[in-house]
């Protein structure tokens, strides 16, 4: 778990002088109502926004909206789980996790499915949600974190991972999809 305050499911992530003040919310078995709404409404959203991307729009979209209509147990089923940022109670950003089902990925986790709306881009709460994912694997045991992104379709996630130290890697999960880039960090 991170230094950061915790009160009950609420992260408090340290104030940045220029950044608005947030939370970031796990999503708990017993999460408030208004919590899972804003949660599956951040992640329906990021759905749509791939979906109107020709290039990777049958990435993803299938399994997402089954992840949307069992939340948090689709995270947390599969020993991850999921974030939610809000600003002054407005809900701005999802980010989630999940263990992967190979034997010999037992000490990663897969990050997924982070999405910031538009007026909470470049404000360090994409970076917050990641940081927060990263601490929690570190608290968990595990020794590598792994994503895939479309860097066309996704150029600030993108960039955000590379600045976080993520790099390139060989596909984790299956074949290589065209126009998906895939990458880990060590922890």
């Amino acid at each position: 778990m991170s230094d950061r305050p915790v009160q009950s499911n609420r992260i408090v992530p340290p104030a940045l002088p220029s950044t608005p003040n947030f939370t970031l919310e796990y999503l708990a078995p017993n999460c408030a109502g208004d919590t899972l709404v804003a949660a599956k409404s951040l992640l329906l959203e990021y759905g749509h926004f791939v979906a109107a991307h020709p290039s990777v729009a049958s990435f993803c979209f299938g399994a997402l909206e089954q992840e949307v209509a069992n939340l948090p147990s689709s995270y947390l089923d599969q020993n991850g789980g999921a974030i939610v940022a809000f600003i002054n109670h407005h809900p701005v950003g999802f980010v989630a996790w999940r263990c992967l089902p190979t034997p010999e990925l037992a000490l990663a986790w897969e990050l997924k499915r982070l999405w910031l709306r538009p007026e909470a881009r470049g404000l360090g709460i994409g970076r917050a949600l990641v940081r927060e994912v990263l601490d929690r694997a570190r608290a968990h045991g595990k020794s590598i974190v792994l994503l895939d992104t479309s860097p066309d379709v996704m150029l600030a996630a993108y960039r955000l991972y590379l600045q976080m130290g993520f790099a390139e890697c060989p596909p984790y999960n299956g074949r290589r999809l065209e126009g998906i880039v895939y990458m880990r960090k060590c922890l």
